[in-house]
């Protein structure tokens, strides 16, 4: 499996189905979970109660009760619901690890997943529960529990943006789930022995999390180089110090030799650029523009590791215990959201940078005293009009809440289970507040974008890079220029939905070639 199938899946509805290779390994695994609960030997999730419980033998009459009471317990998350998309990445990871074969459970389970995900069924999944350890347990229990035709699902028009519900928007509509599946024509599972485990096990909200913000910050990114490109020509910047030769022979990240040449593609044949290029008293640019690559090329390389991260754990079958190939059923660690918590909060970190910068830029242009000619607040009257003074402000309370959000969560571990959970890794809580920095960073970069716009166009008659200026004349489409005060939001609201779009880059890119 891809992060880009995940995120096919998750935010596109692409179908979902098992291979005949799957059913044969899940048959297979399942063999050897039933001759263990035919046994008189007691095995932790067969016939044993769970976590600080586990000392407990279970009678085989009471197992089938067992598995249903672990998930209606464990389905106890509180809070708003969390966005569609993560739910359905985290359902569909769940499905790839029932279908590894290693996890024990009929293929029952894992057909009764996809038909969930192909007819659009959406468990409710609060926002609050995870430690990320052993997994998410609550958050998959609320699936686990709508699979057994307990529980409520979203309702169909629930399709919230990413962050929208649980970030203060309108609650969904919440449907009972046996309607919701008897609707689709589906028929509850009845758990037997092992499966109820199987279905909660994982670390598979954490990751779906992780490949959705690796997708949005990739298009970030090489938005970041097309805004500050453009934010450097409206400040009479120099294009000089994102030559080849000045970045990777010298210092070779990735990351800052990739920024560095979108960058000097995007302001190639820049009429203002060249207005200044002789006989221009000043020696060096401020860090915030000619420091660019440098942050946003270690952001790239940071969001590189993360992706080997979540590659690597998008080819691991977490569960506990888990069937091994030889047949064994043994107890394991591998649940532990370590791995994913740590880049998590190492993403958090980088992104607050990012867009730190970014709102340098923005006050620079806005200032009179530093943006080398431009009107105060780039305002059409300044003293009568206020500009994009407040818009600033916004993207400060912005850059301020994404420094809040940079506070690592994987730092902390609250002990549960009577102590027998005694190391946690708060993964889901690192991805919860990853979502938000990510969210965050998008409307800092569209106040760096609006500004940026109006301030190349006050260089007229001088014209902007070729790049440049198409998107400039593409975000027109949408979002006025100059012009007397009037109300802001919505235009910021427009340049928000412009840069979710891909537009900046796909525009930059039919110009200057791609911007990777």
């Amino acid at each position: 499996m891809s992060a880009a199938d995940v995120v096919a899946v998750a935010r596109h509805d692409a179908p979902v189905r098992l291979t005949d290779e799957a059913l044969a390994a899940m048959a297979t695994s399942r063999a050897a979970v039933e001759r263990l609960a035919a046994g008189s030997e007691p095995a932790y999730g067969v016939s044993t109660g769970f976590g600080a419980l586990a000392s407990r033998h279970i009678p085989p009459e009471l197992r089938e009760v067992l598995q249903v009471s672990l998930v209606r317990s464990h389905a106890s998350g509180m809070g708003p619901a969390v966005e569609r998309e993560v739910v359905r990445a985290l359902m569909f990871l769940r499905t790839k690890t029932l279908a590894s074969g290693r996890t024990g459970a009929r293929p029952l389970l894992a057909e009764t997943f996809v038909r969930m995900l192909n007819a659009g069924i959406t468990p409710v999944v609060p926002e609050h529960g995870s430690l990320g350890c052993s997994g998410d347990l609550a958050p998959l229990a609320h699936c686990a529990l709508v699979m057994t035709g307990e529980g409520e699902v979203l309702g169909m028009a629930s399709d919230a943006a990413p962050g929208e519900v649980a970030s203060g928007g309108a609650p969904p509509e919440r449907v009972p789930a046996s309607r919701a599946l008897a609707d689709a024509g589906l028929v509850p599972v009845r758990l037997a022995a092992k499966e109820g485990l199987a279905l909660i096990n994982g670390t598979d909200g954490m990751l779906g999390m992780l490949v959705l913000a690796l997708r949005d910050l990739e298009l970030l990114c090489a938005t970041v180089d097309v805004t500050a490109s453009m934010s450097v020509e409206a400040l009479l910047g120099t294009d000089r110090v994102y030559r080849p030769e000045l970045h990777a022979p010298l210092r070779p990240h990735p990351g800052q030799a990739v920024s560095a040449d979108n960058m000097f593609r995007v302001m190639e044949g820049s009429a203002v650029v060249a207005s200044h290029r002789t006989g221009d008293p000043r020696v060096q640019d401020a860090y915030s523009c000619r420091c660019a690559p440098q942050v946003n090329g270690a952001v790239r390389d940071t969001a590189a590791h993360a992706a080997l991260v979540a590659e690597r754990e998008l080819a691991a079958a977490i569960d506990n215990p888990v069937v091994l190939e030889s047949g064994e059923v043994s107890s394991n660690g591998n649940f532990h959201g370590a791995p994913l918590g740590y880049v998590m909060d190492f993403l958090a970190i980088a992104i607050a940078d990012l867009g730190s910068m970014a709102e340098r830029r923005t006050d620079r242009m806005l200032d009179p005293a530093r943006s080398h000619g431009l009107p105060a607040f780039l305002a059409a009257d300044p003293g009568v009009d206020s500009g994009l003074m407040i818009a600033q402000y916004t993207q400060a309370a912005l850059v301020s809440e994404n420094k809040r959000l940079a506070s690592p969560a994987s730092v902390d571990s609250i002990p549960s289970s009577a102590m027998q959970e005694d190391h946690v890794s708060m993964g889901w809580g690192a991805g919860r507040k990853l979502r938000r920095a990510v969210e965050n960073l998008r409307r800092i970069v569209a106040v760096e974008l609006v500004t940026a716009a109006r301030a190349l166009e006050l260089r007229a008659p001088l014209a902007p890079a070729p790049a440049t200026g198409a998107v400039v004349a593409a975000l027109r489409e949408s979002v006025p220029g100059m012009g007397p005060d009037r109300f802001t939001a919505p235009e910021l609201a427009a340049a928000e939905a412009f840069v979710a779009s891909g537009a900046v880059v796909d525009v930059a890119a039919s110009v200057a070639g791609p911007i990777r």
